[in-house]
């Protein structure tokens, strides 16, 4: 497989980032979106564990520091109304998956493929170019 020049990282991810066993599978250019940032940003604020707490916030300032965001505008915003449109015809509660509908939205917004270690997330969008990440923690 020919790597790809850029590409969309879901929070799964971007939270996998530095336990990927092989780094090749993902794009040259890397993006996340603001969404990755907001849900990565909730973790510090959800826990009672000071270690977990100073590691998780270590984790969204590793990620600001590395990363410009994508924003979800206008654009993500109309396409994000045909990913929950589509979601709903196959009979998948967008509400449930209200994150990843928005990140899928930010990537079709962007003509990117999206890259995911939970590709069975992203199901029934069409259009958009899910690409598979081997899970550091499951057999391939």
């Amino acid at each position: 497989m020919t790597r790809r020049e850029e590409g969309l990282l879901d929070t799964s991810t971007l939270i996998l980032l530095s336990r990927l066993e092989d780094p090749s599978v993902l794009p040259e250019r890397p993006l996340i979106s603001a969404i990755s940032l907001a849900e990565l940003a909730v973790g510090p604020l959800v826990t009672d564990d000071p270690v977990e707490r100073a590691a998780r916030l270590a984790h969204v300032q590793q990620a600001e520091a590395d990363f410009e965001p994508l924003p979800f505008d206008a654009e993500a915003a109309r396409s994000f109304a045909q990913v929950a449109a589509a979601l709903r015809r196959a009979g998948r509660k967008t509400t449930a998956r209200a994150y990843d509908a928005m990140i899928a939205a930010i990537a079709l917004a962007h003509g990117l493929p999206l890259f995911t270690v939970n590709p069975a997330d992203f199901e029934g969008i069409p259009g958009l170019d899910v690409v598979a990440v081997p899970h550091p923690d499951r057999p391939a």
